[in-house]
């Protein structure tokens, strides 16, 4: 069954951590406070609960070319616990299960540059800090 696709421009953030609603709902408000402009389209299907990364990419894979989705941010048990909300960002096309931290407060950035694909995910996962995460390109 292929992934859900986005009918608008916004990135697919897929729950993948079930055991908190309160922290899902806390994660929904911080990205959707980032910006002015919606850049989510949440899905939150107990299917998708602990799916990995190799198992979404071999999803992806399988899919017919217009059902496959280049990229999706997983909300998973990592991003319900750190305060910063820090979301998955994971590859399912250049480079299939590459990954990178997001925090809430850089996505609508990165969220908004892939979905008109002005940047590729290759250019945001080069620019991470030593932990895989992203916090913006002049990070020290």
């Amino acid at each position: 069954m292929p992934l859900p696709q986005p009918d608008d421009l916004t990135s697919l953030v897929l729950r993948t951590d079930f055991g908190d609603e309160g922290a899902w709902d806390a994660v929904r408000a911080a990205l959707d406070a980032a910006d002015e402009h919606p850049h989510a389209t949440y899905v939150s299907e107990l299917r998708f609960a602990g799916v990995g990364v190799h198992a979404l990419v071999a999803e992806e894979a399988a899919a017919d070319g217009d059902e496959q989705i280049v990229y999706v941010f997983l909300a998973d048990a990592a991003t319900m616990k750190d305060p910063g909300h820090p979301l998955l960002a994971v590859d399912l096309w250049d480079e299939p299960g590459r990954t990178f931290r997001v925090p809430a407060r850089w996505f609508p950035d990165i969220s908004a540059n892939l979905s008109i694909a002005n940047m590729d995910f290759a250019e945001f996962a080069d620019a991470t800090d030593g932990s895989g995460t992203f916090r913006g390109f002049d990070q020290s």
